[in-house]
C-alpha cells in the first residue's frame, strides 16, 4: 500500500476531526449561554476530576467516596435539565464521521497498541483495488431497492413472479448481512443474465457490512486473477501491490463479479481455487464471506471449472437466480 496514499488520508481525516470538534464547541458555547449551570456543571466536573486524581496519587483516599457522591449528584443535575428541555446529542459531543475512532484512522488495541480502523482499511481498499467498482454503493443500497422495476407477470421455468423473487433474494441478502459473523453462514451465489440486478443486490450488501465496519474487497474475475498472476511474477515491480493477495484471502466480504468472463488456464484455476477454499477455511479465527456473481449456472460452473471448484461452490454457498427483463433501461 502506497505511504502517500495513506499520508493524505491521515491529513483528510486530521481536518475531519478538527472541524468536528470546532463544530462541536461551537454549539457547546451555545448551548451555555441558554443553559448556564451545564457550564458550571461541566466545570464542577472537571474540577472534581482533578481533585480525585492528585488524592489518589498522593494516597488521600479518604475523601474519595464524598467525590464520587458529588460526581453523581452533578450527573444526574445536568441529565435532568439536557432531558427536560430535550438537547440534542449533537450538543453533547462532536459529531465524528466514524464513531469508532473519532476519524483518527486508529483505534486503541489493549492497553497502548493501536490497531487501523475498519474505515481507514476500506478507503485504502476503495483506492487502492476497489475504484469504480465499488463507487455505486451512494445510489445502489437497500435504501435505492425499487421492487416495481421488477415484472409481477409469473415466468413459466420457475413458477414465480421476477418481483417475488427479488424480493425472496433481498430478505435472505439481509439475512446473510445479519449473520455474517455466524461461521456456518453460507457464502452466496448470484446467477442469471446480464442486468437482473446481481450487482445492484451486490452493492446493497456491501453498503450494509461497510457501515457495520466490515471491510469489502470488490474486485471483477478478469482483474482478480490476473492481477493475482502479475503479482505472483513480479510484473508490477514499482507498484504498492505486496498486500493484494493478502487482502483478497483475508478481507471481511470478497465480491467477485462476472465470474466466467476470464480467459481460463491451470494457473487461473487453482489460484481460483486456493481463493475460494482458503475463505471457506476462516483462518486465524476471522470469519470471512465470499460473493460470486455469474452469469453461468451451477450446471455450466461444474463443466468450465475444475469440479473441486464446482463442489465448494455447491456446497458452501446458498445460490439464487435472477431472472426476468433487462432492467438498465428501467433504473432512472
Amino acid at each position: 500500500m502506497s505511504s502517500n496514499i495513506l499520508t493524505s488520508l491521515l491529513s483528510d481525516y486530521e481536518q475531519k476531526k478538527r472541524k468536528a470538534e470546532l463544530d462541536f464547541e461551537n454549539k457547546k458555547s451555545e448551548l451555555y449561554k441558554k443553559f448556564p449551570r451545564l457550564q458550571e456543571i461541566e466545570n464542577e466536573l472537571n474540577s472534581i476530576a482533578i481533585t480525585e486524581t492528585k488524592n489518589i496519587l498522593f494516597g488521600n483516599t479518604s475523601s474519595l467516596k464524598t467525590l464520587h457522591l458529588k460526581l453523581d449528584q452533578l450527573k444526574k443535575e445536568r441529565d435532568k435539565i439536557i432531558g427536560e428541555n430535550n438537547i440534542s446529542q449533537e450538543f453533547l459531543q462532536p459529531s465524528y464521521e466514524c464513531n469508532i475512532c473519532k476519524d483518527t484512522g486508529y483505534i486503541k488495541s489493549g492497553t497502548s497498541a493501536t490497531t487501523m480502523c475498519s474505515c481507514l482499511k476500506q478507503k485504502l481498499l476503495d483506492i487502492s483495488y476497489n475504484k469504480s467498482n465499488i463507487s455505486n454503493l451512494k445510489k445502489e443500497n437497500f435504501n435505492t431497492f425499487n421492487e416495481n422495476i421488477f415484472s409481477d407477470k409469473i415466468s413459466g421455468n420457475f413458477q414465480i413472479s421476477p418481483r417475488q423473487n427479488i424480493l425472496n433474494i433481498k430478505k435472505k441478502c439481509i439475512e446473510f448481512i445479519n449473520n455474517f459473523d455466524n461461521s456456518e453462514t453460507h457464502n452466496l451465489l448470484f446467477t442469471g443474465n446480464t442486468g437482473l440486478g446481481k450487482t445492484f443486490m451486490s452493492n446493497c450488501i456491501a453498503n450494509e457490512l461497510i457501515n457495520k465496519g466490515k471491510n469489502v474487497f470488490y474486485q471483477t474475475a478478469p482483474v482478480l486473477l490476473e492481477t493475482v498472476i502479475d503479482n505472483k511474477f513480479n510484473k508490477y515491480k514499482n507498484s504498492n501491490n505486496d498486500d493484494f493477495y493478502k487482502n483478497i484471502l483475508e478481507t471481511d466480504l470478497l465480491i467477485i463479479d462476472d465470474l466466467g468472463t476470464e480467459c481460463l488456464n491451470s494457473m487461473k484455476l487453482s489460484e481460483l481455487f486456493t481463493i475460494l477454499n482458503t475463505r471457506l477455511l476462516n483462518l486465524n479465527n476471522k470469519v470471512t464471506k465470499t460473493i460470486i456473481s455469474t452469469n453461468l449456472g451451477i450446471d455450466n460452473i461444474f463443466n468450465t471449472y475444475e469440479e473441486r471448484i464446482g463442489s465448494r461452490i455447491a456446497g458452501f454457498y446458498d445460490i439464487y437466480y435472477f431472472f426476468g427483463d433487462d432492467l438498465r433501461f428501467k433504473r432512472n
